[in-house]
């Protein structure tokens, strides 16, 4: 045990960081969904962050249920997916 006090802030952007730079493979995607995106030069959540929705449709053999994959798996981690006019949240 540490005997300074860590800052609460210091530590949840410590778990923010850690969180950003996750790679794609261990966020619990398919294999499948993860050779896609490392094909596209996305290689980890922070990489996946920055794509939007058509980013991520325009890759070959990446359809809906593959987003929302990716969106599940995202939501695991603590992100929340986008929210998009018309749909419920």
């Amino acid at each position: 045990m540490s005997r300074i006090p860590l800052n609460q802030v210091e530590l949840a952007n410590q778990g923010m960081k850690d969180r950003l730079e996750m790679s794609t493979a261990e966020i619990g995607l398919a294999v499948r969904t993860t050779n896609c995106l490392e094909e596209r030069g996305i290689f980890t959540v922070n990489d996946l962050l920055h794509c939007t929705r058509e980013d991520l449709l325009s890759i070959s053999n990446f359809g809906e249920k593959t987003l929302e994959e990716v969106y599940k798996s995202l939501e695991k981690i603590g992100f929340c997916r986008p929210v998009r006019p018309g749909r419920p949240r």
